[in-house]
């Protein structure tokens, strides 16, 4: 059985991915590993939660002994708007808090160490349709930047170490427990939020900006796929494409109109827009499918459906 613990559980996507893991290995052997100290209550009433700071060496190492961890998930990250306000913050989130977590775990004999990655370690050079596994990687935000060192630490441990490090490279996720908060591809999750509460919205990106795109239930098939992934199989290691499906901001309005007519949207883009211009279209994300099975469940136009639902019926009950 494992011990694990997810850093950045109040965060989009750790918040649902302990939970998740929680199903499956049983509430207290997944750690909630928070920087606050009034987590949520569907964290604290499901397992154990602890004040943890990647950046916090004694506190990380003094949960793992606690607890007997034997795999970190390191969900803690500045994302790329937020980063390219504050670029040092993002460096010293990132790579310093990756590397204590890399050395705790090396240290410490753990079985496995996941760290996500993001379609951010792509460029403008790098090409945009069906972008390869195996390509150029020159990012220009600091986000991305501290994507593809943390690629090449998590390959490093695996190789020089043993240490069985795993990681895949998100595309923008879309989620309807969590708002917006600071990625570049947040423009996908507002739409659905403002249709619902105010029937319109302003874009921060133009209307034919197409971008990898994924629905928080296959986020999270994906990433237990892959750490419950036979090692052996695995020829890659911390830098998995995984695509599920691309869309254009327009084509985005235009699913949510299918279902609210009257929704508006605007276009005025900002300093975002040049970030999601340095990224791909799509994705080719056939070394995930042949290596540990990925497959996904949603397209947008299912995405949509369920995401309106349940954000109605928040809406519905003041909750948003």
């Amino acid at each position: 059985m494992k011990k694990i613990l997810v850093i950045g559980s109040a965060g989009q996507i750790g918040s649902e991915l302990t939970l998740a893991l929680r199903d499956i290995y049983g509430g207290d052997n997944v750690i909630a590993g928070v920087r606050k100290t009034k987590p949520s209550e569907k964290l604290t009433s499901t397992g154990p939660c602890e004040v943890v700071d990647a950046l916090d060496v004694d506190a990380l190492v003094s949960t793992v002994k606690k607890y007997n961890i034997d795999c970190i998930i390191n969900m803690a990250a500045i994302l790329s708007a937020t980063g390219e306000k504050n670029p040092m913050l993002a460096w010293d989130v990132n790579m310093n808090g990756l590397i204590n977590v890399l050395e705790v775990a090396r240290e410490h004999n753990m079985k496995q160490v996941l760290v996500p990655s993001s379609i951010a370690v792509f460029g403008p050079t790098t090409p945009v349709d069906n972008t390869p596994q195996e390509t150029i990687l020159k990012p220009t935000t600091m986000y991305g930047i501290t994507k593809v060192a943390g690629e090449l630490l998590g390959d490093y441990y695996e190789k020089k170490y043993g240490l069985d490090v795993r990681g895949l490279r998100y595309p923008g996720i879309i989620s309807h427990e969590t708002e917006p908060g600071g990625g570049t591809t947040d423009y996908a999750v507002a739409i659905y939020y403002e249709a619902i509460k105010n029937k319109k919205y302003t874009c921060f990106v133009n209307e034919n900006t197409r971008l990898p795109m994924m629905y928080m239930p296959d986020c999270l098939k994906a990433t237990i796929d892959l750490m419950q992934a036979d090692y052996s199989k695995l020829k890659h290691h911390s830098d998995f494409n995984v695509g599920a499906m691309s869309f254009s901001a327009g084509e985005l309005a235009a699913s949510v109109k299918k279902y609210i007519p009257e929704f508006e949207i605007t276009y005025q883009p900002d300093e975002r827009q040049a970030i999601a211009d340095s990224w791909p279209n799509s994705v080719d994300d056939s070394a995930a499918r042949k290596e540990w099975g990925w497959k996904p469940d949603y397209d947008l136009d299912a995405m949509t459906r369920d995401m309106l639902e349940v954000i109605g019926e928040k809406h519905k009950k003041g909750l948003i």
